[in-house]
């Protein structure tokens, strides 16, 4: 049976995440050719509504309030919940961010619904899909299967593909006012520890340094091959324990989840915590001088060296490779 899916279009320095429309195509599925429609949660965000349109939402539904400039999570919940109240879908679709992670099993709760979250594959459509996610730190995966009431689902990025962009898609743009009111966290600036660049989460890429880096400025060729290749910077626990790095750079069972299509880790050893925030990677490459360290375990490519002589030598040839192409 055909649903009516909504999507929450999550906004980050005024432009949409990539999870945004991965989360449509994922609404897709469910939704078995029923309507999507899109919710863009903030202020000044309506222009952004287009985009939605392009990879395949029917329509959006915009709630703006100054209030709602920063995510806070009673702000967004009024929010969501009169865009929930208006449209009355069979399914919401949220990615499995910091910001879905705290607001879906909040909304799920006071519709008393159930959730699933980080879902990394959808198998068949309507009220036969199978929702996929990854359990015990990715070493199975269970099959979830919603009979009734409301799907809730958040997806983990870079999992799920978009569906292809087509500009001359045209859909009803409409808003909503909401009053919102009574809240009990407003944020009156926001400081970013993280360095500028490609989001972690979202990366296609990702260069890991863990405690074989050494110190901070051992992160520098890491961050060079990085930027080189379009990717973000990511790090083991023990690196961010030794302060080379900030936390906001952790991947592992405590930090972020990456499914980047290649990972490159440097002096990590495969401590079991930070396989379970990486070993889905499509593509992983090791590089330590440990020959039985146990990344090499997960990995695809290992290299057993010294990464101050190997990262500089990938650098090296893939700059070569750029002036060449």
């Amino acid at each position: 049976m055909a649903k009516k899916v909504l999507v929450l279009g999550e906004v980050r320095d005024g432009a949409l995440r990539n999870v945004s429309y991965e989360a449509i195509a994922a609404a897709k599925k469910i939704a078995d050719g029923g309507e999507i429609v899109g919710a863009l949660i903030g202020d000044g965000i309506s222009q952004l509504a287009n985009s939605l349109i392009a990879y395949g939402a029917d329509r959006v539904v915009t709630v703006e309030h100054p209030h709602l400039k920063s995510y806070t999570s009673d702000g967004f919940s009024q929010a969501l919940l009169a865009v929930l109240d208006q449209e009355n879908p069979q399914a919401i679709v949220f990615g499995h961010t910091s910001l879905g992670k705290d607001l879906s099993p909040k909304i799920a709760s006071r519709l008393q619904s159930g959730l699933i979250s980080d879902v990394t594959e959808i198998e068949g459509s309507g009220d036969s899909a199978l929702f996929i996610r990854p359990i015990y730190s990715g070493k199975a995966f269970e099959k979830v299967k919603i009979k009734d009431g409301v799907v809730f689902v958040t997806i983990r990025p870079n999992n799920i593909a978009p569906l292809e962009k087509d500009e001359s898609r045209s859909g009803d743009v409409s808003s909503i006012t909401v009053d919102i009111q009574n809240l009990r966290t407003i944020i009156k600036e926001v400081v970013r520890k993280a360095s500028t660049g490609v989001d972690l989460s979202e990366a296609k890429v990702v260069v890991a340094g863990g405690r074989g880096v050494k110190s901070e400025e051992g992160f520098e060729p890491l961050r060079e091959l990085a930027n080189l290749l379009g990717g973000a910077v990511g790090a083991s626990r023990g690196a961010c324990d030794a302060e080379y790095c900030d936390y906001s750079l952790q991947i592992g069972q405590t930090g972020k989840v990456v499914t980047p299509d290649l990972y490159i880790a440097a002096g990590i050893s495969g401590a079991i915590q930070h396989l379970a925030g990486m070993s889905n990677s499509k593509v992983i490459v090791a590089i330590n001088k440990d020959p039985e360290a146990n990344i090499f375990k997960v990995a695809d490519y290992g290299i057993v060296g010294d990464l101050f002589e190997v990262i500089p030598m990938l650098i090296q040839e893939f700059k070569a490779l750029k002036v060449n192409s």
